[in-house]
């Protein structure tokens, strides 16, 4: 059984993905089995038609802090490149690199991936968010978002007695409870989502970077499943919300392994 890690010595480092230091500080001269991100999107600037800023709608989760919005897919490509380059410096030579995005961010993504060595992409990871009921039979759900799974090597071919690799899920945005106990950020994913992605592309003892850690349901998931979470958040605010985070599932965890 893996050993958890004593809950004061997890930290999310408040960090630019973007820059070295972050890196060093999270993970020292160790390097991640995985890479589980959920950067920001590629989100256009809402402007109108003379140039002027569009009002934030306040009731949209894609206009809440802390939203980022790009002027360009040009600009978020080179964001992109940026922080890929920083990030798979650290990873060791077979590490997937699973990164949630939106429509326009998967060609900037996966063009700044095969720059820097990883050619394939396996496959999408489709989140169907849940949404209502519309009778005792039927259940309506919409495509949320995808997790690109990309790789140095393509998908190994399966054995007649192996398990299939999930590629879709069925969650609620806070199935748990844990985004309104967390700060109710808007990138938020339930543990149910996440859950597949880390058991398939890592084991247990194995560290699990998240550059771009939000409200730390990665590296908190990554956590309960016995990996070792290293992560940066560059809102100072969201950093100490997600120490808090990981310290207290470290705990909570304890104390489930001492009730076995």
């Amino acid at each position: 059984m893996t050993s958890l890690p004593p809950p004061e010595s997890l930290r999310c480092i408040n960090a630019d993905a973007r820059e070295p230091q972050g890196y060093r500080a999270a993970l020292g001269d160790t390097r991640a089995a995985l890479l589980h991100t959920d950067p920001p999107y590629c989100l256009l600037t809402r402007r109108r038609k003379g140039g002027d800023l569009r009002d934030t709608r306040a009731h949209k989760k894609i206009d809440q802090n802390p939203i980022v919005r790009f002027e360009t897919v040009r600009d978020y490509r080179a964001f992109s490149e940026a922080w890929l380059s920083r990030a798979t410096a650290h990873l060791t030579p077979d590490a997937v690199l699973v990164i949630w995005t939106n429509l326009l961010g998967k060609e900037p993504i996966l063009t700044a991936a095969r720059g820097l060595g990883y050619p394939h992409l396996r496959g999408e990871y489709v989140w169907g968010k849940r949404t209502t009921d519309k009778n005792a039979n039927e259940q309506t759900l919409r495509v949320y978002e995808v997790a690109l799974v990309i790789a140095r090597t393509p998908e190994p071919p399966l054995e007649p007695g192996g398990l299939p690799t999930v590629w879709a899920v069925v969650g609620g945005y806070d199935d748990e409870g844990e985004a309104k106990r967390w700060g109710g950020h808007p990138h938020h994913k339930p543990f149910s989502v996440l859950e597949p992605l880390v058991r398939t592309y890592s084991r247990p003892g194995d560290t699990v970077l998240d550059p771009f850690a939000g409200s730390g349901s990665m590296p908190s998931a990554a956590l309960r499943l016995g990996r070792t979470p290293a992560c940066l958040e560059v809102e100072p605010e969201w950093a100490e919300r997600v120490t808090n985070r990981l310290r207290d599932t470290a705990r909570e965890e304890a104390q489930r392994a001492s009730a076995r």
